[in-house]
């Protein structure tokens, strides 16, 4: 098998089964190349490790100081905060964050990671899409690329992750409900393509499990994580369980959008039936009533990932739990 640093255009065109005119141009990312072709290339081009390097006579000499911060989705609003501390802790470093956003999409952020390749990054900040293979980011080690995980796991890649104690909290949010009385608990929003909704899942589970008896009853509902999403999970789990007392939400943003289908159905949220969100946005604190929550400390996942970036191993796989903090307010 060739080194990676000698592999070339022609062997990418070779593997593509195109000619190498096709590839030049998918690489200068010209709109002359049909997408079929530009799938193929792309796919030969992280099959076989090929780097196009921009400016690779200054650059090979030296470890650049660039950090890429790939991020699933810059709408949702912990993305941004999370992004705004990672961008101002990585430069504390002094290093340069460089920011792209996958929009939840492995392809895209597959493409992404192939252009930035061609800049001689350092390390990656990934807060993976969904379907992203271990397989991919498995490959970038082996390059020598550092690469972190945010948010999210991915069973099976050999890098750090860091995230927040999931589990921890929605078992803190669930166990506040059942003190308070409330029995009948949905967990409402979130999706089984995404790791922190299997884990801020069992932390409701097994404290419904913990504190069961003949009143309680659990309610499941899966949505998009939009604030839309809440508003369509919130009407799915009324119309098949309109006596619900109380919700533990996936997020802020799904708390957003079911309180706001509550008060269109006129029911009293915090009153008629008790809300709790996730990630403590800074909106929630105004929220009518103000949203219980789970805080998460952007600042200190920020730090923890510098740590990791500071130690330099594109070997290192360590997991690293960043713990949460229940915020009572009255929406319960």
């Amino acid at each position: 098998m060739k080194n990676q640093n000698t592999i070339t255009v022609v062997d990418v065109a070779k593997k593509a089964g195109v000619s190498k005119s096709t590839v030049s141009l998918v690489l200068t990312h010209s709109n002359k190349v049909s997408e079929k072709s530009k799938r193929k290339v792309l796919k030969a081009i992280e099959d076989t490790g090929y780097i196009y390097n921009r400016d690779a006579a200054s650059l090979r000499s030296r470890r650049s100081n660039l950090v890429a911060i790939v991020i699933n989705d810059l709408t949702n609003p912990y993305s941004s905060q999370l992004t705004v501390a990672l961008e101002q802790q990585i430069r504390n470093i002094g290093m340069f964050a460089i920011l792209v956003s996958s929009g939840e999409s492995a392809d895209q952020q597959s493409e992404l990671i192939q252009r930035l390749e061609e800049y001689k990054v350092s390390a990656y900040v990934i807060c993976p899409a969904p379907g992203t293979r271990p397989e991919f980011l498995n490959n970038l080690v082996d390059k020598g690329r550092l690469v972190i995980n945010i948010m999210r796991e991915i069973q099976g890649a050999n890098v750090s992750t860091i995230i927040p104690d999931n589990v921890a909290g929605t078992d803190l949010s669930t166990n506040l409900l059942l003190d308070k009385g409330y029995r009948k608990i949905a967990f409402l929003g979130g999706n089984k393509s995404i790791s922190d909704y299997h884990q801020r899942l069992k932390g409701y589970s097994t404290a419904m499990i913990n504190n069961s008896d003949d009143r309680t009853e659990q309610h499941v509902i899966q949505s998009d994580t939009t604030r839309d999403g809440g508003r369509k999970a919130m009407k799915l789990l009324l119309d098949r369980s309109p006596d619900i007392e109380a919700i533990v939400c996936f997020s802020d943003i799904i708390a957003y959008g079911a309180i706001e289908y509550m008060k269109e159905q006129q029911i009293k949220p915090g009153v008629d039936i008790g809300i709790i969100g996730f990630d403590d946005l800074k909106d929630s604190q105004l929220m009518s009533p103000p949203l219980t929550t789970i805080h998460i400390n952007e600042n200190q996942i920020a730090r923890a990932v510098c740590q990791e970036l500071v130690g330099a191993d594109s070997n290192a796989h360590n997991k690293i739990l960043v713990g949460v903090k229940l915020i009572e307010r009255s929406s319960c």
